[in-house]
């Protein structure tokens, strides 16, 4: 696959309600619950920052106000902000972002999502792996095997070529959809006003077989709740000071 040389434009959705993280999020959006430190959402910004990003959109909803003040505090990178007044899901948000977004190229990540780098940035990997002769969407996958806190079926088989093929009605699915992804904008043409998933986009381009993913060699970790943020809290820190060991010892070759 010959990488796109093109720095895409990034967004962060940010606009969910986060029940499950109740009663935490009674009070706070879920973007902003503080793991190893803290919020979510910055740990996602801070990798935006590191992988080149000077500029991302993050939307927002429940709670809004909170994540509109707390990212204006930034500057690296700077961040622009698409308030929702009706919760519009992952595809509906997107969309009426783009206005503000790359015509080429959009990296998307949920702000809920908490992952540690493999060999390389995950972003950097994303970005220098789509090919937009051959891809409309590039999805960061992770094995179902070796997650924390993880207990879905899975959501993908990944083929030889590296597209995509959905669990459909198999019992089961080796690699689960991190909510990490680089897409082509063309994918939200003729798509429904108002709110839907980004699950319209992806069978878009599997139809079209240009659906593709990538394994990320970190660690990733789900956070759902909040005994598993209190479970994942210890071990995010241990795998938090291998990761800071491992570019200490980079700096260093």
């Amino acid at each position: 696959m010959t990488g796109s040389t093109q720095k895409a434009q990034a967004m962060v959705l940010a606009a969910g309600l986060g029940k499950r993280m109740r009663p935490i999020t009674d009070t706070m959006p879920k973007p902003l619950v503080p793991v190893a430190g803290k919020p979510m959402l910055d740990h996602v910004l801070d990798k935006l920052a590191a992988a080149g990003f000077d500029q991302a959109v993050v939307n927002s909803h429940y709670l809004g106000q909170m994540i509109v003040d707390h990212v204006g505090m930034r500057s690296t990178p700077k961040v622009l902000t698409s308030p929702e007044s009706d919760l519009l899901e992952t595809g509906g948000g997107v969309k009426k972002a783009l206005p503000m977004l790359d015509r080429d190229l959009v990296l998307v990540a949920n702000a809920d999502v908490f992952w540690t780098e493999g060999a390389e940035p995950l972003f950097d990997r994303l970005m220098a792996a789509f090919d937009p002769e051959h891809m409309d969407a590039l999805l960061a996958l992770y094995p179902v095997s070796g997650a924390f806190g993880y207990d879905g079926a899975g959501d993908f088989f990944w083929q030889v070529d590296g597209r995509l093929k959905r669990r459909g009605d198999a019992p089961s699915a080796p690699y689960f959809f991190t909510g990490v992804q680089v897409l082509s904008p063309r994918l939200f043409e003729n798509t429904p006003d108002g709110s839907f998933s980004l699950n319209v986009v992806y069978d878009k381009a599997l139809a079209a077989g240009r659906c593709y993913g990538l394994v990320h060699d970190g660690r990733h970790f789900h956070i759902g709740t909040p005994d598993a943020l209190a479970e994942a809290e210890p071990i995010i820190a241990g795998a938090l000071e291998d990761e800071r060991a491992k570019q200490a010892t980079v700096g260093e070759l």
